[in-house]
């Protein structure tokens, strides 16, 4: 990255009409940057106007700060614009005559994004916007910034620790934390805003604004000694757990912006109220370890949503590892490493010469698998045949056992997202009593949930102090634990087990004639919730059968696991083709989703179905049940549980199955590509915000 001057004098236009929207006044400051010799200018305003469509940047005062990180721009650079007359940029006290447009380069080193940083600080300040208008040349706008953004003290936190005419006060400690998607400009302004408001309210104020650059994280001592915690942030607050048990105030970064007063007024009132709400988890204060209040101002149906993407996102390690391992192993053992020998396999007691007669067939009547009798059979790893045999087995003996933490990983982290570490234990053991009653995914969703709760309801109860280090450890797991297996031994289990056996005999019952049907059902479930309850239910259907080990089953198989695939190839293609319609976010995520994808990872297209449900999830069930129907007709199979195109050898009849899975997919991610094309191009985000 090129280390020049963030702003030069032909970057900054004074007193000029620049249009009358604030599209035409970013465009006009993109082709300014781009005439620079800084950066594209029509991809700069793309990702600009995307970022705008996001949250708009109107700040109040007269200051609008479009901005946005792109891989249009070359040089990090500040367009400036006095404008004549002023421009709406969103903001609620009217129009804005200042303008910066921040234009960030992909892959910025720390140093430059520690710049825009402080400049962002710096508009927070009077005498800085003052001196932008009244500055008469673009020389004196480009020397204002740059001693706006060499002045070190624009991104230090404020500390108040003036005295009062008694002598040195005591004055109330507040942290707080400020976040916004890019990173960049509200970030830092949402953190000087509430500086400078506690400096007003003679408050000690630490702010950790979790930027784009380098964090400069807020030391343990200090949080250690705050009265309550600020979370002014568009994102996730980054390790959240370090002000576990503070009184809780919970807003937009926006408003950190636009009344930082009011937040500070609130946090200094909840840190009076012993009924405020708390960050959620376990802390040390006065010595002594004390249980602390999950509650957080968010609403419950959010954090349940939340904790339910929290579940999900944790399991899938556990299936990306598992079912490309299995499907490793079958390639180095064959496809009846699964079995037991005899009528389910094409192996027999006669093929397994290694095996004595008697001991092959005690084997079969026990429903041992292949697999288990290689790895009891040490003797084979001597010879090349048995080594590679063992080799398989070795890994289909792994990959089942990470398999088997699908459920219990799924409920115990759904637990630990609503409580913290004290719901891990009773949400992993919810899960494994979920698989061994049968409930599966359903049972899981329901255990994770109900750990949770149960834990964050014990936490919340003010434990004395001699009690209180044993809550987290020991107290609380126990009571909850054994509160969420009794419920689910003695009243939701079978219920539970019996809806999910209904639903596979369900779908079960669709196949032979209604196959076409059965492929379109069970990719509508695959790409509606996105590795969610819906979609493990279609995917659990579809693994059961293999042990089957019928043409029919593989067949489901191989429709599920394309169908899986479209929602991130999908959305991947649409972020190729028309960038504009995406944010920069979006089109980063578009990368990913490529891999993703191709290894069957549904999971992959969750941020866009976040961002924008309503346009997106219809799109992605439209080219699912496009792929399933046609992976059906053709007759495409699959023995493999996982694994995507790294699993082609796994299809059935070789070659022709291979061909027709390539052509179900490539449908599927066509339609749902061009559909959220087409819905996000006519349709647009105002008009879904308002049906939402």
């Amino acid at each position: 990255m090129s280390h020049q001057p963030l702003i030069t004098p032909d970057l900054v236009v004074l007193d000029a009409n620049l249009g009358a929207t604030k599209a035409e006044v970013i465009r006009s400051l993109a082709t300014r940057v781009a005439t620079a010799g800084r950066a594209e200018a029509a991809g700069l305003a793309a990702d600009a106007l995307a970022r705008e469509e996001k949250m708009s940047t109107g700040l109040g005062g007269g200051i609008a700060i479009p901005h946005c990180r792109s891989a249009a721009v070359t040089v990090n650079s500040l367009a400036f614009a006095r404008l004549s007359p002023p421009v709406d940029f969103g903001a609620a006290d009217g129009p804005a005559d200042l303008a910066f447009l921040i234009a960030a380069a992909d892959g910025s080193d720390d140093a430059h994004l520690q710049l825009l940083a402080k400049l962002a600080r710096s508009l927070m300040r009077t005498e800085f916007t003052d001196g932008l208008r009244a500055a008469t040349s673009p020389e004196q706008i480009v020397a204002l910034v740059e001693q706006a953004t060499a002045d070190e003290t624009a991104a230090t936190p404020s500390v108040v620790t003036a005295p009062t005419a008694t002598g040195a006060a005591t004055l109330p400690v507040l942290v707080a934390v400020t976040a916004c998607p890019t990173g960049i400009a509200h970030t830092f302004m949402a953190a000087d805003g509430l500086e400078q408001a506690a400096r007003a309210a003679e408050v000690e104020m630490h702010v950790e604004p979790q930027g784009s650059g380098r964090i400069d994280w807020l030391a343990p001592e200090v949080i250690a000694r705050a009265d309550a915690v600020i979370f002014a942030t568009d994102l996730p607050v980054r390790d959240r757990e370090r002000f576990a048990g503070l009184p809780l105030i919970e807003s937009g970064v926006k408003r950190a912006i636009n009344e930082p007063e009011k937040l500070i007024a609130e946090a200094l009132v909840a840190a009076e109220n012993p009924k405020a709400a708390r960050v959620g988890g376990h802390v040390d204060r006065a010595g002594a370890t004390s249980a602390a209040s999950a509650s957080t101002q968010l609403g419950w149906g959010r954090r349940i949503q939340q904790a339910l993407m929290t579940g999900v996102s944790y399991m899938i390690p556990f299936v990306a590892a598992g079912g490309l391992l299995i499907a490793l192993g079958f390639l180095f053992g064959g496809f009846d490493i699964a079995l037991p020998p005899g009528a389910a396999s094409a192996r027999t007691c006669a093929d397994l010469t290694w095996l004595d007669a008697a001991s092959c067939q005690a084997a079969a009547d026990g429903g041992k698998s292949i697999g288990s009798l290689v790895l009891a059979n040490s003797s084979l790893t001597s010879m090349p045949a048995g080594f590679i045999m063992t080799l398989g087995a070795v890994m289909f003996a792994i990959g089942g056992a990470a398999f088997g933490f699908l459920v219990p990983a799924l409920s115990g982290y759904i637990a630990y997202a609503l409580a913290g570490r004290p719901g891990i234990a009773p949400g992993f053991v919810g899960g494994a009593i979920s698989v061994t009653l049968g409930a599966g995914f359903l049972g899981g969703l329901v255990t994770g949930l109900v750990a949770g709760l149960l834990a964050a309801w014990i936490s919340s109860y003010k434990a004395p102090r001699w009690l209180a280090g044993l809550m987290p450890v020991v107290i609380i797991p126990l009571v909850a634990t054994l509160l969420t297996g009794g419920l689910m031994y003695f009243l939701l289990g079978q219920p539970l087990a019996s809806l999910t056996k209904a639903m596979q005999a369900g779908l079960g019952g669709m196949s032979g004639g209604s196959a076409i049907a059965l492929g379109i059902v069970l990719g509508l479930m695959m790409c509606f919730d996105l590795g969610g309850p819906v979609n493990k239910a279609a995917y659990l259907f579809a693994t059961a059968g293999l042990s089957a080990g019928t043409a029919a089953n593989f067949q489901v198989m191989a429709a599920v696991m394309a169908a899986g695939m479209v929602p991130p190839l999908a959305m991947a293609l649409a972020t190729v083709v028309r960038k504009k319609l995406f944010t920069e976010v979006e089109r980063e995520n578009g990368a990913a989703a490529w891999l993703l994808g191709a290894s069957f990872i549904s999971e992959g297209a969750i941020p866009f179905a976040a961002a924008d449900p309503l346009r997106v999830i219809p799109s992605m069930m439209a080219g699912g049940a496009v792929t399933g129907a046609l992976s059906m007709a053709l007759g495409v199979g699959l023995r493999a549980p996982h694994g995507g195109i790294f699993v082609l050898f796994a299809f059935q009849p070789l070659p022709a199955a291979i061909f027709g899975f390539l052509i179900s997919l490539l449908a599927g991610v066509v339609v749902s590509a061009a559909l959220v094309v087409a819905l996000k191009t006519w349709w647009p985000a105002k008009q879904v915000e308002a049906v939402a």
